[in-house]
């Protein structure tokens, strides 16, 4: 960001940062406050995630062009060793060794530096907040999407300047902290072994009370099979006995 010192107005080198400087300052607001905030809270953000953007890909486009490159072209050299001495160059297997060695310290090394910088990771998530950014920023220069029950740009202020804070709350502590989502995490409840044996017994070996209603025995059909167990019981009995408690039955 420049300034001109002939209209005094922040200049961008940026084509979309200088259409929304002109589009806020179009914009109906209640105080000259709010304006400024827009431009240093809102555009000065989207401005600084973008070149950070651009910045890391950069060198995440070298480093990955060098690990694709280097990962095709050292099999190929490594192939060519095998081939009849006689109808090699002279030295050419120390040829093909340095140049081997070479091609795989230079993809060792730069897949380091991806890895140890996150290289990727952070060009996915810049590109990811700049165009959240904007996106929500049109939305709210247009009164549409989560904006278009709202009659002014002066009444979706704070919902727009409360959607802007949580994008970047949230790509703060993917930076600094590792947590994408700011809401609280759900308590793990802790391992219940009892629990989690009977879950895992034949269904014939589980207690009658967590047995499918399917496999649970008849109410009816369990009073007439003690009936009968009864009735069997009492045949082996001495007959003496059997008229008593043929009545109880």
């Amino acid at each position: 960001m420049r300034n001109n010192s002939v209209n005094d107005k922040p200049e961008y080198n940026d084509s979309y940062a200088n259409q929304v400087n002109e589009i806020i300052n179009t914009l109906e607001l209640d105080s000259e406050t709010d304006r400024s905030i827009l431009k240093s809270r809102f555009l000065s953000e989207v401005v600084k995630y973008e070149e950070r953007k651009l910045y890391t890909k950069k060198y995440y486009d070298r480093f990955r062009f060098t690990v694709t490159v280097g990962s095709i072209i050292l099999p190929a050299i490594l192939s060519l060793g095998q081939m009849d001495p006689t109808k090699l160059p002279k030295n050419f297997d120390q040829i093909v060794y340095w140049s081997a060695w070479s091609i795989s310290l230079m993809v060792t090394a730069s897949n380091g530096f991806l890895q140890l910088f996150s290289l990727d990771k952070n060009y996915f998530e810049y590109a990811l907040t700049t165009e959240q950014l904007k996106t929500e920023g049109w939305q709210y220069f247009q009164l549409s999407g989560k904006y278009e029950d709202d009659e002014s740009h002066q009444e979706a202020y704070k919902d727009f300047s409360k959607s802007i804070e949580n994008i970047k709350r949230k790509q703060v502590e993917k930076e600094y902290l590792g947590k994408g989502d700011i809401s609280k995490k759900k308590k793990e409840k802790p391992f219940d072994f009892q629990a989690e044996l009977i879950k895992n017994l034949p269904e014939h070996l589980k207690p009658e009370h967590l047995k499918p209603d399917h496999l649970k025995p008849d109410p009816l059909e369990k009073d007439h099979l003690e009936k009968d167990n009864l009735i069997d019981t009492l045949l082996e009995k001495d007959i003496s006995t059997m008229p008593d408690e043929v009545v109880k039955l």
